[in-house]
């Protein structure tokens, strides 16, 4: 996945992720009720409750003053992730010259541990930190536990920080060391780093609460005390507190959508509403707008006599397989081209086998889909034709028919050419995008609605050219003022200069070569307009065995800065720059770890660590940190870059059938440090059909 839409996405706003939610609704009604914080919790504070894998949440809240937007996702069953942005109604963000009357907003990210499973006598345990590499403002540590009791689910814990203000008692970590009796303020800490220093440290509070599972399922009741007194609140804001025991109910409206309504703090009502749902149980809906499945109709034809063009147009038409040519090796047929229409690979060879099954009579014995992408041949994948006619007719199951594929490199070997596709030169597309960033100094949400053509010209299959046009045809840029400072050159803070300077943009305009260097070596060059903000040339080399479970790749570059207008013309500013990148399946959950080390676009050398899960159904969790020879002082606000990101495959979410994937980043500040060139093209996503676990945790799919 392509983290780095720099310009016309800087971060994506909650509420495409609330919509992806609502798209991808799947039943959750197990799902534990959120916290105003985000995360499963009573009101003000955590339980030691987890959701079940692939569980994600959007919440929103309002206890005056405090505003909180609330996204929490459950990568693991043990792990929970959560990021957020709080509204200060009466604060300001800053100078009302620049931000008006704008609140004041802060954003934070946690995350929870569980430690062990409740069991029969001992309760579920988990350790947790709020705000940990953010401002600081709520920062807080906890650990809790909670045991259940019929319909009643009980927790007790102790807290440090925001939410153990009250400080009733003395740290009992004091016993390893008296440094832990003090909790160390920010300083001149410009936000952003593990706030470690302050982790557990200082006076301590208890807190602890009950929810109740009343007859009627879809009411919940829940109270606690909590160990805020309020009296230390940020910038300034203390709050009256007339009581600790905050009390509310929740309304499970249906399996996706939970509403809140409690009383806190003995004197404020807070309201609140939930969008939940588990994108790794997704299936998606019917796709209704797909073609209907081939009818079976057996063949007598010999493969000569047999009418390929004809073919070529029903295997794109109903396998979605752009088709460069057709062989025959032996009793073996092959179909070379590339996939347009399925994400998931065992749909596209199913509905090929069934093309196939239905030209050719006994003689053929197996049916190969050479998968390629950008010209380049990825995994040739097999089934025996017997045994895939005896699963449809329902003679063997799935584990028997398993046995029976196989993925393999492509190798050139000596085949009989049937057809050859004449290449296909131009492809465009025109299409309506909306892109936004949030928190911003000058307004909480900026706008962009733009009309893009993009457009390919291909001279061989391997050599093209790439054009990507915008048109911004709405947006609210005239609250755009803000220049972020910067220590170092801008590279990326140059954001509201792009965005504003001309109507119309070209934010790509590049040649492309791609080969296959080696059985398992790629090449990709490229020179042009590389991206909105650089253009250059540059070139990339992978090597990616089959079989295997990692990889590892390099890429050089010398780019310069583009100029405002995203024309042709370029600034002073030049660079080179380029990674080496080792790609890692560990073998446990689908895990995947990139570690990239190089330099970055500002001159700066350093490390990214990339690390997601990608489930059977193909939703990827993820997040990302940079680390360089830039200080934290150097780097301002934010101190490193890093990002959370989830991608959800559109076939997910719609009614037909589409290879493409939503793509949301949550990036917190966009600064010079660390930040990378944003290629159009890598060759790690071109050849992702290399993994096999899409296809064989789906291979169900090969009947549909």
């Amino acid at each position: 996945m392509n983290r780095l839409e720099y310009i016309r996405r800087r971060c994506t706003c909650l509420l495409s992720l609330a919509g992806a939610l609502v798209t991808c609704a799947v039943h959750s009604q197990t799902a534990p009720t959120q916290s105003d914080f985000g995360g499963a919790g009573l009101w003000q504070t955590p339980t030691a409750r987890m959701a079940n894998e692939g569980e994600v949440a959007f919440t929103a809240s309002r206890t005056s003053p405090y505003t909180r937007y609330n996204f929490t996702l459950q990568p693991m069953s043990w792990l929970e992730g959560s990021f957020r942005y709080i509204s200060i109604s009466n604060r300001l963000y800053g100078s009302p010259s620049l931000s008006g009357d704008q609140s004041y907003k802060d954003k934070s990210i946690d995350a929870k541990v569980r430690l062990w499973r409740e069991s029969h006598y001992l309760p579920a345990l988990s350790v947790g930190i709020r705000d940990l590499g953010g401002t600081g403002l709520f920062s807080s540590e906890y650990v809790v536990a909670s045991k259940r009791f019929g319909p009643i689910d009980a927790s007790f814990g102790m807290a440090w920080g925001y939410m153990g203000n009250r400080g009733d008692i003395r740290n009992p970590l004091s016993i390893l060391s008296d440094r832990f009796d003090t909790r160390p303020g920010r300083g001149d800490d410009p936000g952003g780093q593990f706030n470690s220093h302050n982790y557990f440290r200082g006076r301590a509070t208890f807190f602890g609460g009950v929810s109740y599972q009343t007859p009627w399922q879809p009411l919940i009741l829940k109270a606690e005390y909590e160990g805020n007194d309020y009296k230390h609140e940020p910038r300034g804001n203390n709050q009256p507190q007339r009581s600790p025991v905050n009390v509310g109910a929740v309304y499970r409206m249906n399996r996706n959508v939970d509403l809140s309504l409690a009383l806190e703090r003995g004197r404020v009502a807070m309201l609140g509403f939930t969008l939940h749902s588990n994108l790794a149980e997704a299936a998606g809906p019917p796709k209704v707008l797909d073609p209907p499945l081939p009818a079976r109709a057996p063949s007598t034809q010999t493969p000569e006599q047999v009418d390929w063009a004809k073919v070529s147009g029903q295997l794109y038409d109903n396998a979605g397989i752009d088709v460069s040519k057709i062989t025959r090796r032996g009793s073996e047929v092959l179909v070379t081209g590339e996939q347009t229409r399925y994400f998931y690979p065992a749909k596209a060879l199913g509905r090929t086998a069934r093309v196939l099954d239905n030209q050719l009579g006994p003689g053929t014995d197996w049916y190969t889909m050479v998968s390629t992408r950008a010209g380049m041949p990825i995994v040739a994948t097999s089934v025996h034709r017997q045994r895939f006619d005896e699963l449809l007719d329902y003679n063997i199951d799935l584990p028997t028919f398993r046995r029976s594929v196989e993925q393999d490199t492509p190798l050139p070997q000596r085949e009989e050419v049937l057809y050859q596709a004449k290449p296909k030169r131009f492809d465009g597309s025109l299409s309506m995008n909306f892109g936004e960033s949030l928190g911003g100094p000058d307004a909480f949400v900026l706008y962009q609605v733009s009309a893009d053509y993009d457009a390919d010209f291909h001279f061989t299959p391997n050599f093209w050219w790439s054009g990507d046009f915008s048109a911004n045809l709405l947006n609210n840029y005239g609250h755009y003022k803000y220049n972020a400072p910067s220590n170092l050159p801008r590279v990326r803070t140059y954001v509201r200069e792009y965005l504003t300077s001309s109507r119309i943009t070209m934010p790509v305009f590049q040649l492309t070569a791609t080969r296959r260097l080696g059985a398992d070596l790629y090449g990709l060059a490229y020179a042009g307009m590389l991206e909105s903000m650089y253009g250059g040339a540059g070139g990339e080399v992978l090597y990616r065995p089959m079989g295997e479970r990692w990889a590892i790749g390099a890429d050089a570059n010398w780019v310069k800065q583009r100029g405002f207008d995203q024309d042709f013309s370029f600034r002073k500013y030049h660079i080179v720059t380029g990674h080496v990148t080792a790609y890692a399946d560990l073998g446990y959950k689908d895990i995947t770890l990139a570690l990239s080390a190089g330099r970055y676009l500002a001159g700066d050398w350093g490390t990214t660590i990339d690390v997601s899960r990608q489930f059977r159904n193909g939703v990827r969790m993820g997040a990302y940190a940079t680390f360089t020879n830039v200080s934290a002082k150097q780097y301002g606000e934010g101190s490193f870059d890093k990002g959370i990101y989830v991608s959800i495959p559109f076939d997910l979410m719609l009614p037909s059938s589409h290879v493409r994937t939503a793509d949301i980043l949550w990036q917190p500040l966009l600064r010079d440090g660390g930040a990378r060139l944003g290629k159009r093209y890598s060759l790690y996503d071109l050849t992702n059909d290399r993994d096999g676990d899409n296809f064989q945790d789906n291979l169900q799919k090969i009947t549909e």
